[in-house]
């Protein structure tokens, strides 16, 4: 049973701890110029990219560009892998490039590095963006024992760091271009950044939004001046119909990240950070952490920092069930994810870009994975710091910098998070609140088995003692042992081991699960009802935020199976995660997995999950 809690997470990369810290990072702080980039052959601000990646903040395809003159074979299509294909321990430093089969930077390679420098130096995005505040987080540093710095993208004026690489995209644009247009699809940041770049530069612009977009966020562009249409059911939809509107109406697609002027005006946060750390004096950089979605970001913080001080980490952040980048990383060529988790929706691409994962490969010096609950944490720690609200993506760089300094000790460093946005869904303030205090490690969640007779209860609570129990979940089971599910305020590691020593000591099973999330997100929520059905099969389903969408659901499995457990958990236009049982024969089972594979939704089979026996059955 130490799987149910006590033992580590799955996972075939379990290192062993190692310093990341190699002696040139004690160098004083200092401009050069290193260009290490293979050359972008033709003209910068025009040429797309041989595939364009298109992706919005919760989805991504691979639509390939309008084929060359000459005859050329078709791209292979990308590999699918699973997220779970690669975990490693929070904080860790993983996915380091091999560069080995790269290039010498030599030739023709520094023209390219050039061009991206330069046109940074150049960039256009203050037309319309803000230079953001570096500022210090004064009680996070104290409590992690560095010199934190935030780079306060959130303070943009449509609250994220897309506009940037809209504006300066569309900044380069001729006039007749611009007075074409401009088109995009997406749901997020970006359809606000191109909103206001077209405002700004009085053009006009076409957002393409799926229908199951909530009004507030399609009624936020419209008052930019943009113009919304709400059409499909999926990102992947909106995207087609924005591609074809844009080619029947002369209207120039912009693409969220995969693109060179994206990509450098998003560098140009970089250059501040760069820029404000030499102007105030604050002595050698350590790293710097970027969240990592599509790749645009970080790719062009990479291209100004790694050109004028080599020494400094560029470290990228992504969640663990969203790992596109550091999994592209890891197999040294672009990969797809089969299914993405999409809490921190802002991030939760499936494809990242080829410019972007070729920029990354060269500059990047790894990517940091962090959990859920540790991104809740961040955002708790943020609103504690500075009385501001982010959104998970714009939370995740500060959950990998704290991940990446305790995992490997660092006392006495200066380390940058980019804080990239505040978009924060109201409705996902109740699970951020839920799991906070989970991630700051100071809430357990524990299971305890104990006889169902008379005394047990009180002798339970005499066993808790003084601890602060924050959720208790308790349900009369007949004759059969009773299992009590709460939650203790935990101050120290050593006061849940003694609780769990207590227990053990009268013969009560404790497990921690803690870090089961089938727990946290349904079964937590399902006590009091213990039954054991034959043949069932419990499956964690990603419903679709659209009308219909139940309905799509039992057409394909009902009446067919009986349907035993139904667990809801609404997680607003992202989608909702439902756990389902239901009642499979195993010769039965081909069948069901072509159904749930033809309905389309993302899908994990998850019966054997021990908490959910111990927890439901009898």
């Amino acid at each position: 049973m130490e799987a149910l809690g006590l033992a580590a997470a799955k996972s075939p990369l379990f290192l062993p701890r190692t310093s990341p810290s190699p002696a040139a990072e004690k160098l004083p702080f200092k401009f050069q110029i290193r260009a290490t980039l293979p050359k972008w052959k033709g003209d910068m601000s025009l040429r797309p990219p041989s595939a364009t990646v298109a992706a919005s903040e919760n989805a991504a395809t691979v639509s390939p560009a309008a084929p060359p003159l000459h005859s050329t074979p078709p791209a292979p299509p990308l590999r699918k892998v699973s997220p779970d294909s690669l975990q490693y321990p929070p904080g860790y430093l993983g996915a380091v490039p091999d560069r080995t089969a790269l290039g010498d930077g030599s030739g023709d390679d520094n023209v390219s590095a050039m061009e991206y420098l330069t046109n940074i130096l150049s960039s256009k995005v203050y037309g319309v963006a803000d230079e953001t505040p570096l500022q210090l987080a004064e009680k996070l540093s104290k409590r992690w024992g560095v010199n934190l710095l935030l780079k306060r993208e959130d303070m943009q004026p449509v609250f994220s760091f897309k506009l940037r690489g809209a504006y300066n995209m569309m900044a380069q644009l001729p006039r007749e271009k611009l007075d074409r247009g401009v088109i995009c699809s997406s749901a997020g940041n970006h359809a606000q950044g191109v909103a206001l770049a077209a405002n700004k530069l009085n053009c006009s612009a076409v957002i393409v939004m799926p229908v199951t977009t909530p009004e507030i966020k399609w009624r936020s562009v419209e008052r930019l001046g943009a113009t919304v249409v709400l059409y499909g059911d999926s990102y992947d939809e909106a995207q087609t119909h924005a591609k074809k509107r844009g080619e029947e109406e002369g209207r120039t697609f912009i693409p969220p990240f995969d693109h060179p002027d994206v990509i450098v005006g998003q560098g140009t946060v970089g250059m501040e950070i760069v820029r404000e750390i030499v102007q105030r004096g604050i002595g050698p950089l350590h790293a710097i952490f970027v969240p990592v979605g599509g790749g645009g970001l970080i790719a062009g913080i990479a291209a100004y920092v790694k050109m004028v001080s080599p020494e400094v980490k560029i470290i990228g952040v992504e969640p663990s069930d969203a790992n596109a980048m550091a999994l592209s990383l890891h197999h040294g060529e672009r990969v797809m994810l089969d299914q993405v988790g999409g809490f921190a929706d802002g991030v939760a691409v499936k494809v990242v870009g080829e410019e972007t994962f070729r920029l990354c490969r060269e500059l990047v010096d790894g990517v940091v994975l962090v959990g859920r609950d540790a991104i809740c944490a961040s955002i708790k720690d943020m609103f504690e710091e500075k009385r501001n609200i982010l959104e998970p993506a714009g939370a995740l760089a500060l959950a990998g910098a704290e991940a990446y300094c305790k995992y490997y000790g660092l006392k006495g460093e200066n380390v940058v998070a980019v804080t990239s946005g505040a978009n924060m869904n109201f409705d996902k303030l109740r699970i951020v609140t839920e799991l906070a205090n989970v991630g700051r490690k100071q809430e357990a969640l524990l299971a305890t088995v104990m006889p169902e007779k008379p005394g047990s209860f009180k002798r339970f609570c005499e066993l808790v003692g003084s601890m602060n129990i924050t959720e208790f979940k308790y349900r009369c089971n007949s004759d059969k042992d009773a299992v009590v599910l709460y939650s203790v305020g935990v101050h120290t590691v050593l006061e849940l081991k003694d609780l769990q020593e207590r227990m053990k000591a009268e013969n009560l099973m404790t497990y921690n699960l803690t870090e089961n999330d089938l727990v946290k997100d349904h079964l937590r929520y399902l006590m009091g009802g213990r039954l054991n059905l034959p043949n069932e099969v419990l499956c964690q389903f990603v419903f679709p935020e659209r009308p219909g969408a139940l309905m799509k659901f039992l057409d394909a499995f009902s009446p067919r199976w009986n349907i035993s457990l139904f667990h809801y958990r609404g997680q607003g236009e992202t989608g909702a995660n439902v756990l389902v049982a239901i009642q499979v024969p195993s010769n039965e089972m081909n069948e069901f997995r072509e159904r749930a594979d033809h309905l389309g939704y993302d899908y994990a089979v998850v019966t054997n999950d021990e908490a959910f026996g111990l927890l439901t059955h009898y």
